[in-house]
């Protein structure tokens, strides 16, 4: 989320994080219950027809891919397909860092303001460490070759850097002043 929100300060571009959704959605129904799953999803397809479809220059989502479980794969297939029914094209940036520092960052101020369902820590940092036991979340092979792919390491990057290397590696022009 940090880096979205460093590269949509930088770029201009709109910031759908996870959580926006998530987190509406839990004001309605717990994590789990098929009434959550169905606000979420609908949620995030229609923010993503509506933007796919307006004359807004893209959009920025973030999404924590279980890459070995096929409805993941579905999921992103069917956003890839709405923004390229509209003549867009969808790039990829995979943020690699180790779980300690990634339950480090689960505590920052900026998260927890975002993510209020990530403020109860511990509970956070368990759902973290067993979504990493049950799911494949860092590609090997997947996307090898793929002109629209970026990893960065950014265990040891900042956010703001890591937007100016997105930046730099798929040509996205800065904010207009």
């Amino acid at each position: 989320m940090a880096v979205g929100d460093e590269l949509a300060q930088r770029t201009g571009l709109k910031l759908l994080h996870n959580h926006v959704t998530i987190e509406l959605a839990l004001q309605f129904f717990p994590f789990g219950d098929p009434a959550f799953y169905r606000i979420v999803a609908d949620l995030r397809r229609r923010v993503m027809e509506e933007v796919a479809a307006s004359n807004l220059p893209g959009l920025i989502v973030t999404y924590v891919w279980a890459l070995d479980d096929p409805r993941d794969k579905h999921v992103v297939d069917e956003w890839i397909s709405i923004f390229e029914a509209q003549g867009r094209q969808a790039l990829f940036v995979e943020l690699a860092a180790s779980q300690a520092v990634r339950i480090e960052r689960n505590g920052t101020e900026f998260r927890l303001s975002q993510k209020p369902s990530k403020r109860d820590r511990d509970a956070s940092e368990q759902r973290l460490v067993a979504l990493d036991q049950r799911h494949k979340l860092n590609s090997t092979d997947e996307f090898d070759g793929a002109d629209n792919y970026l990893r960065i390491d950014n265990m040891n990057v900042s956010a703001a850097l890591a937007a100016k290397m997105i930046c730099d590696r798929f040509g996205l022009a800065p904010r207009p002043l």
